[in-house]
């Protein structure tokens, strides 16, 4: 007989979730067979799991307990029940995705059980996406432009102090003050900033991952990334836009420029066929083209092109595939974001952000916010 398995905790384990759909802080296991789909779950979850999930059984551990018993410890008695459900039906064999906790390998194989690895498994059937996921990133993303422009509008209105440093009501806007205020805006609509933003300038923005930390200034570039997590639905925002409070300088304006011709150019491959490599190729051409240099590994004083295209997203922030070197063909219904960006130590940073749905007739673009540098 064949079987797959998934295990851990669902509230952390996307796929897991995916199935289960609820997200249990206990551990649980979904068992694919041909004769239908088990979930082993807590006792006190059972009912919940029933009423959302399409498992054809839904069980507990202390409905296969081993001849020995049941270990005391929640994790440990499920991998037990696991094993002990899999040999009463002569399951001999099983596949697992690449998240099966050790806990569960070692008993499955205790009990003489072989485990196969399948690398698709959890990954390519949540690649694309069905309507109702689509919708709820479209609703995600839409929330996220919402905040997003109220962000970069108290940028671009702040006041200037007479050494550039960006002042409201008073105080110094820096960088962690305003991630404070994306905190509160989303949570007022039920999103949760679980891996933080990032609101950075010069000279930290070099490093294209860096939060940003201190005071903005006006003329020079800030970089909002926003990725919020809607916490109804548990699929995810993530947008990024550029704004410079008063005059972006002509090296900045340049930058943008190419930024979001580059991002154009990807864009204009997100159809069914193509591959994440040309995707991602397209963009850095652009990039190139205009004259900046690849710099992957290695923070510079002028702009310089860091990282790949984009990554997919959904239940995730980060979902494979990659718009990257290798990556392979994007299939219909897989949803990306497309964020090529330009860093320096010297003039700060440009990246802009959208999430796009792959057709068959070109992307479906979940964005609306414009992507200019002004925003007052």
């Amino acid at each position: 007989m064949n079987a797959r398995i998934l295990a851990g905790i669902a509230d952390t384990n996307a796929s897991l979730f995916r199935r289960l759909r609820v997200p249990l802080g206990d551990p649980a296991a979904w068992i694919e067979t041909d004769q239908g789909t088990i979930a082993i779950v807590r006792d006190l979850e059972m009912d919940r799991v029933r009423q959302r999930s399409t498992a054809d059984t839904v069980t507990c551990p202390s409905k296969y307990a081993p001849a020995n018993g049941l270990d005391p410890d929640r994790e440990t008695a499920t991998a037990q029940a696991v094993a002990e459900l899999l040999r009463q039906n002569q399951i001999s064999s099983i596949v697992a995705d690449r998240s099966l906790p050790f806990i569960y390998a070692w008993h499955l194989q205790d009990a003489g059980i072989q485990i196969a690895y399948d690398a698709e498994l959890g990954v390519r059937d949540r690649r694309a996406k069905s309507d109702e996921e689509i919708e709820s990133l479209a609703r995600a993303q839409s929330v996220t432009e919402q905040v997003m422009r109220q962000i970069c509008e108290t940028i671009a209105g702040a006041d200037a102090s007479a050494d550039g440093t960006l002042t409201a009501s008073g105080e110094a806007l820096t960088s962690d003050r305003v991630r404070n205020l994306a905190a509160m805006e989303f949570m007022k609509r039920g999103f949760s900033m679980s891996h933080g933003a990032i609101v950075a300038t010069a000279p930290q923005v070099a490093d294209c991952h860096h939060a940003g930390d201190g005071p903005l200034r006006t003329g020079v570039p800030v970089i909002v990334d926003l990725f919020p997590r809607d916490e109804s639905t548990r699929y995810w925002g993530d947008c990024t836009r550029c704004v410079v409070h008063g005059q972006a300088s002509d090296t900045v304006i340049a930058m943008h420029q190419a930024v979001v011709k580059a991002k154009a150019a990807a864009e204009a491959l997100l159809t069914t066929g193509n591959t994440a490599d040309q995707i991602h190729q397209a963009a850095e051409n652009v990039l190139r083209e205009h004259g900046y240099p690849v710099s992957r590994g290695e923070i510079t004083d002028h702009p310089s092109i860091q990282h790949g295209t984009g990554h997919g997203i959904g239940l995730d922030l980060h979902e494979p595939i990659l718009l990257d070197f290798g990556g392979g063909e994007v299939l219909c219904g897989e949803v990306f974001t497309v964020e090529p960006g330009l860093y320096g130590r010297n003039d700060g940073g440009v990246r802009v952000e959208d999430m796009l749905v792959v057709t068959d007739d070109g992307p479906r673009n979940l964005n609306q916010l414009p992507d200019g540098l002004d925003w007052t």
